[in-house]
Parts: structure tokens; C-alpha cells; sequence
């Protein structure tokens, strides 16, 4: 019944799988085929068509490439910029046009200021480092609250299976006895 008023409208599309009308007061009627008009020859499945998170990453990739594309055109065309301003003499830049541009002294204060902050903030994430980081005496650079002791520790001498054991750390009473003992 609703195919028959879609069918009469000259605004409907019709697909396999639905009939869409598309009015002028932007309400669409979507009706879906009875059980016994899907029988055909074809059989298809009710899941043809895109997956959504398939169009969602589809979509994300082209706006990730156009974007990326998009910010390297605009440095390029902001490197040539500050080219031009940097290099080319006053009056050249007046016989073209361009009556205001900053001073000559930040082309060189903006490049040797961006330099001295990036060699500074990694001074600083190092530092920040060595200050989290325990002295080598101190027992936290063996043990911490995250230290999981193993229940049985057996090294395999031979070919024979083993379970695999669980995730622990090893001690260091165990680890100087393996690396020490043939030095006996």
C-alpha cells in the first residue's frame, strides 16, 4: 500500500530494499517490502551496504589527508612569506605593494627565540626526569607497589614442557644466583 503512493509520487526513488519519498516538507516515508515480495532470485542480504564504521574511517582517512594537505600548502605559503619579508630589500617590497611589514629585527628574533625554547624544553623534560628517577641505592629501583613476586621459580634445564607461569617480577637473589653461580 505505501509502495503504490510512493509509485505515484515523482519524487520517490525506489530500491530493492526501500522505498524512499522525498517531499517538499522534508518528511521522507520509508517503507520496507513484505515477507513475500523478498523472495526474488537474487536472495540478497539485508546487510548490503556500508558498514557505519567503515564510512566513518573512510571519512576520517580523506579528512586527515585534506586537512594534512590543507596546513602543509598554508606553511609553505607562510615560509615564502617570511622569506620574501626577510630577504628581499624595502624597495622591492614598495614597488610591489607591500607598505607594512614588521621590523627586520624579528627575523631574527623569532627563529633564535623558537630555538632557544625547543633546546630549553628538552633541558627541562630531562631534568624532569633524572628528578622522578630514584638514586641507584634506593630499594624503589627493585621493589615498588607494582612488584609481583612469582610463586615458584624454576628454571628449565631440559627439553621438557612447562605450563607457561604467571607475569612476575624476578628477585635479585634469583637474579645474581643464575648470573653469578658459574663463577664459582
Amino acid at each position: 500500500m505505501l509502495k503504490d503512493k510512493a509509485a505515484e509520487d515523482p519524487r520517490s526513488v525506489s530500491s530493492p530494499r526501500r522505498v524512499l519519498s522525498f517531499s517538499k516538507n522534508r518528511r521522507a516515508t520509508v517503507s520496507f517490502p513484505d515477507s513475500d515480495e523478498k523472495a526474488s532470485k537474487f536472495h540478497l542480504s539485508r546487510d548490503h551496504g556500508p558498514n557505519p564504521s567503515e564510512v566513518y574511517g573512510f571519512v576520517g582517512a580523506i579528512s586527515t589527508v585534506v586537512v594534512t594537505g590543507v596546513c602543509l600548502l598554508d606553511y609553505f605559503l607562510l615560509s615564502v612569506m617570511f622569506l620574501v619579508w626577510a630577504y628581499f630589500p624595502d624597495h622591492w617590497l614598495h614597488s610591489v605593494g607591500i607598505f607594512y611589514y614588521p621590523s627586520r629585527y624579528w627575523a631574527l628574533a623569532v627563529p633564535a627565540c623558537t630555538m632557544v625554547t625547543v633546546v630549553m624544553a628538552v633541558v627541562f623534560y630531562i631534568g624532569l626526569n633524572f628528578m622522578a628517577t630514584p638514586p641507584p641505592t634506593s630499594f624503589n629501583t627493585i621493589f615498588d607497589e607494582f612488584t609481583r613476586e612469582s610463586l615458584s621459580f624454576a628454571p628449565s634445564v631440559g627439553e621438557d614442557e612447562q605450563a607457561i607461569e604467571p607475569i612476575s617480577d624476578i628477585g635479585i637473589s634469583q637474579i645474581n644466583e643464575l648470573m653469578l653461580s658459574n663463577m664459582n
